[in-house]
């Protein structure tokens, strides 16, 4: 019998203690800040021009994946409700409660535009405002839906195009059944590697937000934000109440769970959508913590897919109902009650054209063109849209896991005990709350992921 130690023996002391993702997060914001703050005030422009660097490449390399990801990642979520009973009615659930919960965003949105008054003592001028490069318009977006080639939506990046031709072949594969199936097996191994490799770029992220939040400090400074401080105080706080007010109280009302182990559970998603400033660059992440907050896979990996590309309620509800009440103040524009109305419809219906990337230029112009407002009020918000971005994607994923859940518990699927057991440890010590690549797993709620259909309630 051999003597020498075994792995197992080894004590606990001499192993280095692994740092939890979120506190490596939070190290990058509190270094980019000062990194920042330095290149800010003592004019450093190598300084600068190198955290816009790190920025940039941290971004570019999410974006990298995007276009692919999207269209896998949607085609194989439509197969997989072949094994869920009620697919449809699941489907409509879903994508009711997207609309819902997006109507009330975009009504605490107006009510604290109306309430605050952000666009009066600005400082700001109409002549302040620019024309965007891009605008936004119903027949832009309607028409712009269909591409005229396969090629042109993954080379120009457009997320809506895209999932229209994942939609499409996932519905053909369907109609196919078992003869897609060697399409279905390439597309399958496909996501799982493009998964993989954007799970290292995910662990990039502290070094990202060093860059990111450094050069906002740099480039913007406190003076710049200053200017728009009402403006920026409100969409943080109406992120803020539909994050921590609104989802809590639907989680507690409707599904019937508690909300506070729904944010140790989601967090790691959450933290890493505010750094990023992209839902569909999360998407991995908020897929995992949804599975383990006890949604089944099967329906997982259809709604956060879904909810990735066409639910946001921070960009396309609560920032563009401020923004517009904003705008109209600088350049002086009466609101009737109709605006607000059309401001409400737009927000509902026109979600999808965020498509999940960092921004949402396009929706605000979407908006405005509604409205009939100056354009040049985009150009206004530009540069303050880093800022907002960050609380904006956070509230948008957040989101994007709490609708799964509610929709699961009102059908019956949600796995109760998953969600109690992968929500009981703290943030950080233990590997279902770290942010971990994706591994098989046993627990109940993955188990027989394809080999059984999961039984949906009547009712």
């Amino acid at each position: 019998m051999s003597s020498s130690p075994s792995p197992q023996a080894a004590p606990k002391g001499s192993r280095i203690p692994k740092v939890p993702f979120w506190v490596q997060i939070l190290a990058g914001l509190a270094v980019g800040v000062l990194l920042g703050w330095a290149a800010k005030s003592n004019d450093l422009g190598w300084l600068t021009s190198t955290l816009q660097h790190i920025g940039d490449l941290f971004v570019q390399l999410l974006k990298l994946a995007v276009a692919p990801l999207v269209f896998f990642a949607i085609l194989v979520s439509i197969t997989n409700l072949r094994q869920v009973n009620n697919a449809a009615r699941l489907a409509t659930r879903t994508l009711l409660w997207f609309m819902a919960t997006s109507l009330i965003a975009v009504a605490i949105g107006l009510a604290i535009g109306l309430l605050t008054h952000p666009g009066a003592g600005t400082g700001l001028t109409p002549k302040d405002g620019k024309l965007p490069d891009h605008a936004g318009s119903w027949i832009d977006f309607l028409t712009g839906i269909v591409p005229t080639d396969v090629i042109t939506p993954f080379t120009e990046l457009n997320v809506l195009q895209i999932v229209f031709m994942a939609a499409v072949a996932g519905i053909a594969a369907l109609q196919l059944g078992e003869k897609a199936e060697p399409i279905l097996k390439i597309s399958r191994s496909a996501l799982e590697l493009l998964q993989k490799a954007l799970w290292w770029v995910i662990r990039l992220a502290p070094i990202g937000t060093v860059g990111l939040i450094g050069n906002a400090i740099a480039t913007y400074g406190w003076n710049l934000i200053g200017k728009y401080a009402t403006f920026t105080v409100d969409v943080y706080l109406g992120c803020a109440l539909v994050l921590f007010g609104v989802y809590p109280l639907l989680l507690s009302t409707v599904a019937k769970v508690n909300p506070l182990q729904f944010f140790r559970g989601a967090w790691p998603a959450i933290q890493l959508a505010f750094v990023s400033r992209s839902s569909v660059g999360t998407m991995p992440v908020t897929q995992k913590v949804t599975e383990r907050l006890g949604v089944p896979r099967e329906y997982a990996s259809f709604a956060v897919p879904f909810g990735s590309t066409t639910k946001m309620d921070g960009c396309a509800s609560i920032y563009p109902a401020i923004a517009a009440i904003f705008i109209a103040q600088i350049f002086d524009v009466h609101l009737s009650i109709a605006d607000y109305v059309l401001i409400a419809f737009v927000s509902v219906i026109g979600s999808a054209a965020t498509a999940g990337l960092t921004g949402a230029t396009v929706m605000l112009t979407l908006t405005l063109s509604t409205l009939g407002l100056p354009l040049e009020g985009v150009g206004l918000l530009m540069a303050i849209d880093p800022i907002l971005d960050m609380m904006r994607t956070a509230t948008n994923v957040a989101g994007q896991s709490v609708i799964p859940i509610l929709v699961s518990a009102r059908e019956k699927i949600l796995d109760r005990e998953a969600f109690a057991r992968a929500t009981s440890i703290r943030i950080g010590e233990t590997e279902p709350t770290e942010l971990s690549e994706p591994t098989e797993s046993t627990e109940p709620s993955e188990q027989n992921a394809t080999t059984a259909p999961v039984p949906v309630a009547a009712g």
